[in-house]
């Protein structure tokens, strides 16, 4: 007989099955699932599903709140104040710009008749240049070098030290390393053990701005390291490789392959940083006071001394309009260069 003899019909099977005392093996039903065309249908019957209004108000209210509190209000209320004299606690005296033109006439804050400009607004400058700077090119260097090295998470790991300490503590630790006695400051001491005389780092004016943004930059390099090594560990190692195959050389590596590949974590990390040169205070507080006289005075020192120390609560306000204003093109590029490269 064929193979068509030999196989058994299913009827049959089940027969045999009951004469042998078993019981028939059960076969799941089938399910029937509806057309793409019938769920669309539907779901037109049930018409649109309604948006639940009340766990979406209970999940934003709490930070609405907390946005709305400490941060619309208050912004508000300076710009506000700005346009009033607000001495001596008296805040219903309206004197419109006045308070702009004396902070714009005031040379403690911008002196533009010699050369090199002075002020606080001046020094702010200062430190956007070469703090921002210089923090994301050695950021940079040693994010690059210390991937290439056996212990980077130690080099890593020692740079970012500063970055652990508290900006207060770090300006006493520097304020006795320039401290001008040798005995005292640990820089003043190796200038003297080779024969140069102490020199007042913070007492000179033409020495401290610079002074001061060497420790801002001492401080800041290890989140610069951390946020860019990150970046360059983000570029696929096959397009190195393949470039080193193709015969590029180093330079052209990092010029041509790995500047531009970390240019949208290098802008943010620029954001940041000019963030906080136009809102520093504490560094300058605790390690000069915006002295010698006023040489080292910044923005927000000065928006502190007008409004907390002299009781001239609308000259201050309007220095803290003008450090609004000051960030409001920063936050605005950043937004697009975020839509630029999503679209890129």
């Amino acid at each position: 007989m064929g193979r068509a003899g030999t196989e058994r019909s299913p009827v049959r099977s089940v027969n045999e099955g009951r004469r042998m005392g078993l019981a028939p093996t059960p076969v799941a039903p089938t399910r029937e699932f509806p057309a793409r065309g019938g769920l669309e249908a539907v779901r037109r019957a049930r018409g649109p599903e309604s948006p639940k209004w009340g766990a979406t108000i209970l999940f934003l209210l709490p930070a609405g709140l907390l946005l709305v509190v400490f941060l619309v209000y208050p912004a508000i209320y300076t710009v506000l104040l700005s346009f009033n004299r607000g001495r001596n606690g008296v805040f219903n005296e309206w004197v419109g710009l006045d308070n702009y033109a004396r902070l714009f006439s005031d040379a403690s804050f911008i002196n533009l008749s010699s050369f090199p400009p002075s002020g606080a607004l001046w020094n702010n400058i200062l430190w956007i240049v070469f703090y921002t700077s210089i923090v994301i090119f050695l950021g940079l260097i040693i994010a690059v070098v210390a991937a290439r090295v056996r212990y980077e998470s130690v080099i890593k790991a020692i740079v970012f030290i500063p970055m652990s300490i508290a900006a207060t503590a770090l300006a006493v630790i520097w304020k006795f390393v320039y401290s001008p006695d040798t005995n005292i400051g640990l820089l003043n001491a190796i200038l003297g053990a080779v024969g140069v005389a102490p020199v007042s780092w913070l007492g000179d004016p033409e020495l401290v701005n610079y002074a001061l943004i060497a420790v801002g930059i001492w401080g800041s390099v290890g989140f610069a390291t951390v946020i860019l090594s990150a970046a360059v560990k983000g570029i696929p190692a096959e397009v190195i490789e393949s470039a080193r195959v193709e015969g590029a050389t180093e330079r052209q590596i990092f010029f041509r392959m790995i500047l531009p590949m970390v240019s949208l974590p290098m802008s943010v990390l620029a954001v940041t940083l000019v963030i906080n040169v136009i809102k520093l205070f504490d560094l300058i507080f605790v390690m000069t006071g915006g002295g010698p006289g006023k040489s080292s005075q910044v923005i927000a020192m000065t928006m502190f001394q007008q409004a907390f120390e002299a009781g001239q609560y609308g000259f201050g306000s309007a220095v803290a309009v003008v450090m609004l204003v000051l960030l409001i093109p920063i936050m605005v590029f950043n937004v697009r260069r975020f839509r630029t490269a999503a679209v890129t």
